[in-house]
């Protein structure tokens, strides 16, 4: 593969798991969405100020505990991507980054955990940062930052941070990010996929009701009335379905109510 195509498809995939951790965080407090609404359309649901989800706060999956998680199967999604961008991590700085005096002082530096270390703050390395810092850490190897010599207040220039990242580890950062991200998506059924509302028939037309989503665009719901349905949105697929788009999907949860089924 492309090596620009790698880089930008690895980039790509760990910019998802970032953007959609705070979601399944969320869904690791909140029993399987089985009924209506689906867990996709929760954006559309929460209000402002209860969706802002603080993850830089909170702590890292491995390092909390759990006695009675209500959703097992994200939570298992949760500690198997923060495991797999660990370990990359650890892969990737055990190869390129310099270990020069001082150096682990810099916060650009990924540090390594230590079991065996007294401070628990040292015991953890920078996995005690959570998963956000690990995909920003790695995105950085993967575009080659801080590869090139600095220089010093002196004049002289410092050896650099990491060296380029190989061709090898690159291949090795991409299939982690890829398959961290496939599996967060599917999870939170984000990935691509075209899935029947049950119980929900349409309030213009009654007619059937499906879930859109994919892994790079907003849910969407459309409705199996076409160009006969009267509902105040565009159609699609040729004028087969009418189609709620990101921003018209309150005005259909409001029309269908919550919890409560139409028909």
């Amino acid at each position: 593969m492309i090596r620009s195509v790698a880089v930008q498809e690895t980039v790509a995939a760990l910019r998802v798991v970032r953007e959609q951790w705070g979601e399944l965080l969320l869904a690791v407090e909140a029993p399987p969405a089985d009924v209506w609404p689906p867990r996709q359309l929760a954006h559309a649901l929460r209000a402002v100020d209860e969706g802002r989800l603080d993850v830089v706060d909170r702590a890292p999956l491995v390092l909390r505990e759990h006695p009675a998680p209500v959703n097992l199967d994200a939570l298992d999604t949760g500690l198997a991507v923060e495991k797999m961008i660990f370990d990359l991590a650890d892969t990737l700085a055990a190869a390129v980054q310099h270990s020069t005096p001082g150096a682990w002082r810099d916060p650009r530096c990924w540090r390594f955990a230590d079991p065996g270390a007294g401070d628990v703050r040292h015991a953890h390395g920078s996995r005690a940062h959570g998963l956000h810092f690990a995909c920003v850490w790695v995105e950085g190897r993967v575009l080659d930052e801080d590869t090139a010599p600095e220089r010093q207040l002196d004049g002289s220039l410092s050896v650099p941070l990491f060296a380029p990242l190989p061709e090898d580890l690159l291949h090795e950062a991409r299939c982690a990010a890829k398959t961290a991200e496939g599996r967060l998506l599917r999870t939170l059924g984000l990935d691509a996929r075209r899935t029947p509302i049950p119980d929900r028939a349409c309030p213009w037309c009654g007619g059937g009701l499906e879930l859109r989503t994919g892994a790079d665009v907003a849910p969407s719901v459309t409705c199996s009335g076409g160009w006969a349905c009267p509902a105040p949105v565009p159609v699609g697929d040729g004028g087969r379905v009418r189609v709620w788009e990101w921003r018209d999907l309150p005005e259909l949860i409001a029309a269908l109510g919550v919890g409560v089924p139409v028909g």
